[in-house]
């Protein structure tokens, strides 16, 4: 077990009536996994990503990773050392280089990442499929295909165990979409990583270890 969720409860207020997206809510997630969490628009999938990561905090129960409270590691700390996000828009720093834009988090980290980090970087880029002429240029000069192996080589270049993704193929073509997947299942199976990928992929979901749904606000087996 590396990520625990505990009796999850969030709502927000509507008008004069508040609506619970997540009620009571319990999972364990462990590593070397590939999970996909399905749900309707609204149904709370984005912010239980959220609340896993750190990037919001429960309004009930507890988020455990390795056994202990999140709140106790510390919200940055827990962000910054043991997880990463890839994002459906990329979200790298688009006036930078693909190579630059992984150098840079290597330098947030409190993790061991191997020096010196350009060559570090440039390896795990390659791993990925994109070359070094092309790491050296800037990440608006790639693909989106290109630019989404750059997000989740920043990933991995944290050295953490916990990758989350948000619609990581949404913008992508059929084929490279398929591309995505195979690097996101070798994530885990290769790179021993726990993977949660919320997704309205069905193609993702048949590669996928756990398909989960997020119903009533409980996650569900599939």
């Amino acid at each position: 077990m590396l990520l625990e969720l505990k009796n999850i409860s969030y709502g927000y207020t509507d008008g004069n009536k508040k609506r619970m997206i997540l009620k009571d809510l319990n999972y364990t997630f462990e590593q070397g996994r590939l999970y996909t969490i399905f749900g309707p628009s609204g149904s709370g999938k984005t912010t239980l990503l959220s609340i896993a990561g750190g990037l919001d905090k429960t309004q009930e129960g507890q988020v455990s990773f390795d056994g202990k409270d999140i709140l106790k590691i510390g919200l940055s700390r827990y962000r910054r050392n043991h997880l990463a996000f890839v994002f459906q828009q990329f979200n790298l720093i688009p006036y930078m280089s693909a190579v630059d834009n992984i150098v840079n988090v290597m330098h947030i980290t409190d993790n061991d990442i191997p020096k010196p980090y350009k060559q570090t970087a440039l390896n795990l880029l390659n791993e990925l499929g994109i070359v070094e002429s092309k790491a050296e240029r800037s990440v608006l000069r790639l693909s989106g295909g290109e630019q989404q192996r750059v997000a989740i080589a920043r990933g991995l270049a944290t050295n953490v165990d916990l990758i989350f993704a948000d619609e990581p193929t949404g913008n992508l073509d059929t084929e490279t979409e398929d591309e995505i997947i195979k690097i996101l299942y070798s994530l885990a199976k290769e790179f021993d990583k726990c993977v949660i990928i919320v997704t309205h992929s069905e193609r993702i979901a048949m590669r996928s270890d756990v398909n989960l749904a997020l119903v009533d606000g409980k996650l569900m087996e599939r």
